[in-house]
């Protein structure tokens, strides 16, 4: 947002934002708490060395004197004065991020731009590419990864931090018939995501293929946000039902049991879809009208087909060396079946948090920032 779209008016004293519906007046409150003075905010951490709670409800602005065409000193009721930068008021107010916005995409996609070489990860611009094309998609494909035990961990560690749960550090993916899950069965396994009985669900998946001598177990992937964007077209009142109505699932075996309950599609805090949590083999129809009930079956019945659907799928062999590292609770992955006759196929999963791509996203931008002789980042920058 440029700084002419801040304007100052009398009578009260008021900065205000230009919309096209005309001037919209910005709260005192909020300007006060958006304070850099260094004797209120933490130089290293940002962080503010008051309690912005026990601001004055009544709080004014009592002057506000423009210095230059981008600053501007305000005076306010409680006797804080302050220089403020209206460019970087300018750019919080209008939502601006560091960080890549997601891309949806569909079966179209250019695989090869989401396939990176993990021995040039330890390079800043090289994982700085990979953290973006991650960030846009959901999913990215390392190449030329030992397949040695454990290895995993040490690429789940370089993109974030390892979540342990009952399946362990990391888990085995082979064919094994008294496996407590059927991922560790030789049968086809439909688009998916992992673990919603978890609280919290795991953020991040990454599966690394260690060897693989069949033809079969295809490796699919499926970006929910493209899916639900035309589910929202097709079935509104589906969709809605779907985005609102807690879902029970469930995860059982001989020593462990986890539910939990949630709305199968996810949206953000503006309300735009974002992922879902998504597994046929785990999930329950909630307790509803029976039309009610109708109607959310529908919407699930579609979305799935969808889901299903080659337009929006992509299929493609995981050959031993190489790791997928995907969105769990964005891009749903699947398997085609394999003939355990053919020869041996066996990965190595694990699961990550969601944040740990941002922060090591944010993390390239201060080395680039380093090595490049300018101030670093503060905590304003990643809003």
């Amino acid at each position: 947002m440029p700084v002419t779209s801040l304007i100052l008016t009398d009578s009260p004293i008021t900065l205000n934002r230009v919309t096209p519906s005309g001037l919209e007046p910005i709260s005192p409150l909020w300007l006060r708490e958006r304070t850099q003075d260094p004797q209120q905010l933490d130089a290293l951490t940002c962080q503010r060395l008051f309690d912005s709670h026990r601001i004055d409800p009544d709080l004014t602005l009592s002057s506000a004197q423009p210095l230059s065409p981008t600053h501007t000193e305000l005076s306010f009721s409680d006797g804080h004065v302050e220089v403020y930068d209206l460019e970087a008021l300018a750019v919080e107010l209008d939502g601006d991020s560091t960080f890549p916005d997601a891309i949806a995409w569909d079966s179209r996609i250019d695989q090869t731009a989401q396939r990176f070489d993990w021995q040039k990860m330890g390079d800043n611009e090289a994982f700085h590419q990979a953290l973006s094309a991650y960030l846009q998609r959901g999913y990215i494909i390392l190449t030329g990864v030992p397949t040695d035990p454990e290895r995993i961990l040490e690429v789940g560690r370089h993109f974030g931090y390892v979540k342990e749960t009952n399946f362990g550090r990391y888990f085995e993916v082979y064919s094994r018939p008294a496996g407590n899950d059927l991922a560790y069965r030789s049968v086809a396994l439909g688009p998916h995501t992992d673990n919603p009985y978890r609280s919290p669900v795991p953020g991040i998946q990454l599966l690394h293929c260690l060897i693989n001598e069949t033809h079969g177990g295809l490796s699919t992937l499926v970006d929910s946000i493209k899916v639900l964007d035309v589910l929202r077209h097709e079935q509104p009142e589906g969709y809605e039902l779907l985005r609102t109505t807690p879902v029970g699932y469930r995860f059982i075996d001989a020593g462990t049991e986890l539910t939990a309950r949630r709305c199968m599609i996810r949206t953000d805090a503006d309300g735009q879809p974002v992922g879902v949590h998504y597994s046929p083999r785990l999930d329950s129809l909630p307790y509803l009208s029976p039309a009610r009930t109708r109607l959310f079956h529908l919407a699930r019945q579609r979305l799935g087909e969808l889901f299903a659907d080659p337009a929006f799928e992509i299929r493609f062999q995981l050959n031993a060396g190489e790791l997928m590292l995907f969105d769990n609770n964005r891009v749903l992955h699947g398997r085609t079946a394999f003939d355990t006759q053919e020869g041996r196929r066996h990965l190595q999963g694990c699961y990550l948090d969601s944040d740990g791509p941002r922060e090591r996203f944010a993390t390239t931008l201060i080395k680039a920032r380093q090595e490049a002789g300018e101030p670093a980042l503060t905590e304003e920058s990643y809003v």
